[in-house]
């Protein structure tokens, strides 16, 4: 398999992947959260200029996840502490179900062990139940609810995850 897990930083790199984002958010969110609210959290996370603001000042890492030069998903992580936040993880429709996203938490968990850090965290939507059956299938626990305004009158009603590391030292 040619997977190829790449680092954002450029312009260019941030424009395709906020073009990948708006395509696989309006794909997948539909059937969990109104094409109102769909498109307002693209605009305030994942268009170019909140990408390039969270890269530049917030300490976001964005990566493209890509097979044979197609991109495939993206994933977005921040060092928080001596955990990882996994912010966003998305792989477009045709490809899922084929490893990609396995060997993508293989790499964070290698990212994780380079850096010392104890666990990955982040949060999906309680209603999301195949991304919290994957999560779970790769040692994620549940470890509390929690429900966060983001604004415009929309609330994410999401489950934190997480999956803890032990070192050997």
């Amino acid at each position: 398999m040619n997977l190829k897990i790449s680092l954002v930083n450029t312009a260019e790199e941030i424009a395709e992947l906020a073009r990948l984002a708006a395509e696989i958010w309006r794909e997948y969110y539909v059937s969990i959260i109104t094409m109102e609210q769909i498109d307002y959290m693209i605009e305030k996370f994942q268009s170019v200029s909140a990408m390039t603001d969270q890269i530049h000042h917030q300490g976001y890492e964005y990566y493209l996840i890509s097979h044979d030069g197609f991109a495939v998903g993206y994933m977005s992580v921040r060092q928080e502490e001596q955990k990882l936040f996994l912010s966003k993880f998305y792989i477009k429709k045709e490809y899922r179900g084929r490893g990609y996203a396995s060997r993508a938490l293989a790499f964070l968990e290698q990212l994780c062990i380079e850096r010392n850090l104890s666990h990955i965290w982040l949060t999906v939507n309680r209603h999301n139940e195949s991304s919290i059956a994957v999560y779970q299938k790769k040692g994620f626990q549940i470890v509390r609810e929690e429900a966060a305004d983001i604004g415009n009158g929309f609330i994410m009603d999401d489950y934190i995850m997480e999956k803890e590391f032990i070192h050997a030292d």
